[in-house]
């Protein structure tokens, strides 16, 4: 018996199809305690060498939930015992993988490679790795997954990042013209814990998906008020346009409409805490510029606000009071020298106004005051008190003309 640890490596189950494999193994995390799997791939990746980075975002987790650590301890233990495994038991644990047909689990197919393994490479196989991780269930009840994962991590298994990358959550949500709703997202992390709130305003679609190292949210149209649950370990981002919004817990509005205020731009304010906006695809994952200085990232706090293009391109950080933000949560509207012709198409995403404007210099009049989203009618009547046009009533619209 040898009395040196025998190497990771001398576990070599044979390559199987990586879509298939990361479905094996969600369907064996699924009988796994969470906790496990994410403490067991935050020890493998320490144990193979962790950047700058990675120690960060490993510190992160293991101060986001007191859990955590107590967890990390446990299973560095585990690979500690996984190592100190003599060479016969491995050799027999390995043996396993070749067992006759008959030893299989009811209803297991046996995979085609392992009658004449050739090249193998360190990648689990169906029934093969399942027969191989209950030969290690005795060593201690976290063995088990200690080694998948020690496999996957550690034996570049491409189904491991194949099945990190599946959603564990994902759900389109979205409200008809004059209808707000509010949804909660399932990442409270248990189900004492209040998980992020989204508040969607009028004829608004957002595509959720939540990951197990992140969270993501995808603003088709519309506009919405994020109060994110705090979680360091799964940074929150939001897709709008052209911009990436991340934060780890704060509340914010997004708006990027195709009518409207700010028709085609996106919009973002931030009532509490702070976010960081980058322009899509440019330094949003290093955290530095990638480009001209237009396109670095910047950080917004409370009472800030910044508009971009559809291209991305980010304009001046301006202030804006928090009590002023998404205002349409109280059914209400505000313009701000807003040319008419865009004031109309905000209450038209509310719902249908009958009013009309064909003269141009009329559409481009500015309008301020705050109104009640419901109440267009009482808008259109005060116009020609603010504003040199009249209204005309022409079969079932009301055209806006110059006086």
């Amino acid at each position: 018996m040898s009395t040196n640890p025998p190497a990771l490596d001398r576990f070599d189950p044979i390559l199987a199809d990586e879509a298939g494999e990361a479905r094996e193994f969600e369907a064996f995390a699924q009988g796994q305690d969470p906790l496990d799997l994410a403490a067991a791939a935050w020890v493998a990746r320490r144990r193979n060498g962790l950047d700058a980075r990675g120690e960060a975002g490993l510190q992160a987790w293991l101060h986001a939930d007191p859990r955590h650590a107590a967890a990390f301890a446990d299973m560095d233990d585990t690979f500690a015992q996984l190592r100190r495994l003599p060479d016969d038991e491995v050799s027999s644990l390995k043996t396993g993988l070749s067992a006759p047909d008959q030893a299989m689990p009811a209803g297991a197919v046996r995979n085609p490679a392992l009658a004449a393994p050739a090249a193998p490479r360190r990648r689990p196989v169906d029934a093969g790795w399942r027969r191989w991780l209950s030969g290690l269930a005795p060593l201690s009840p976290r063995a088990a997954v200690a080694a998948l994962v020690c496999l996957a991590v550690g034996g570049g298994w491409l189904g491991w990042e194949c099945w990190r990358q599946l959603p564990t959550f994902e759900q389109t949500y979205a409200t008809e013209r004059g209808q707000q709703v509010a949804v909660s997202l399932p990442d409270g992390g248990a189900a004492s814990q209040p998980g992020s709130t989204l508040q969607l305003d009028t004829a608004t679609r957002i595509d959720a998906r939540l990951y197990r190292d992140r969270r993501e949210v995808r603003l088709v149209n519309g506009q919405a008020m994020f109060a994110v649950r705090s979680d360091a370990a799964r940074p929150f981002h939001v897709r709008a346009g052209g911009l990436s919004i991340t934060v780890v817990g704060t509340r914010f509005s997004v708006r990027h409409a195709a009518s409207g205020l700010a028709a085609g731009q996106t919009v973002i304010a931030v009532e509490e805490g702070r976010v960081r906006v980058a322009r899509a695809g440019r330094g949003e994952s290093d955290g530095g510029p990638a480009g001209p200085a237009a396109d670095a990232p910047i950080e917004l706090t409370a009472g800030q606000s910044v508009t971009a293009g559809d291209d991305g391109r980010i304009g001046p950080v301006t202030r804006v009071s928090p009590a002023a933000i998404a205002l349409w949560r109280d059914g209400r509207i505000s313009f701000d020298r807003t040319p008419l012709a865009q004031a109309v198409a905000e209450f038209e995403r509310y719902g249908a106004t009958g009013l009309t404007i064909r003269d141009p210099a009329v559409a481009a009049m500015p309008v301020g005051g705050s109104y009640d989203v419901r109440q267009f009618r009482r808008f259109a009547e005060t116009l020609p008190r603010l504003l040199p046009v009249r209204l005309v009533r022409r079969g079932d619209v009301t055209e806006i003309v110059a006086r």
